[in-house]
């Protein structure tokens, strides 16, 4: 198993959650595991992605990006289900998810008013499952792979922003009724 002290010791904390500057980039972080890494490890992080594969059944050979992807996936299912039945669609081709936790969380996000306020609570709810799943070994690959999500979650929260996704809306909205200006 690869030991990572040194890259390690270089990641800068921070809070997924917290609306503060990150202190790190997702390429910065990509750089420096390409340097302390094995190829291989290095890119599986370089495949690193907060959208699983459709395809369940092939392994990206380490566990816990395994368990991140099915976690990721069955909350995308549930989602897409709940969402259907919403708008009273037929959602036969998506398959049902059994896990309970991520077909509550589902629920919860799809039941609130505000399309922010749920993406919010999908992140907070990511970065638990992210927590539950966090290696023990804090020198790990694993715990580099639980980096890379975090911060790629972190700086994907860092793009919703009120003011402009209201005038992008207004934008949309007008152009679909032919009154722009």
């Amino acid at each position: 198993m690869e030991h990572l002290y040194y890259l390690v010791a270089q990641l800068p904390a921070f809070s997924a959650t917290q609306d503060q500057k990150l202190p790190i980039t997702s390429a910065y972080f990509l750089d420096l595991c390409t340097r302390f890494m094995s190829p291989e490890a290095a890119n599986a992080v370089r495949n690193l992605s907060l959208e699983p594969p459709l395809d369940a059944t092939e392994s990206t050979g380490s566990q816990f990006l395994d368990a991140w992807y099915t976690k990721e996936r069955n909350l995308r299912l549930a989602l897409a289900q709940i969402r259907a039945l919403k708008m009273k669609k037929e959602a036969k081709d998506i398959p049902i998810t059994s896990d309970g936790e991520v077909i509550q969380a589902a629920r919860t996000a799809t039941g609130m008013d505000s399309p922010l306020s749920a993406e919010q609570f999908l992140n907070e709810y990511r970065i638990g499952v992210l927590d539950k799943l966090a290696p023990l070994d804090q020198f790990s690959v694993d715990a580099v792979y639980n980096y890379g999500l975090r911060l790629m979650l972190a700086e994907r929260m860092k793009k919703f922003n009120r003011d402009e996704g209201l005038a992008s809306y207004h934008t949309i909205y007008e152009e679909i009724l032919g009154e722009t200006k």
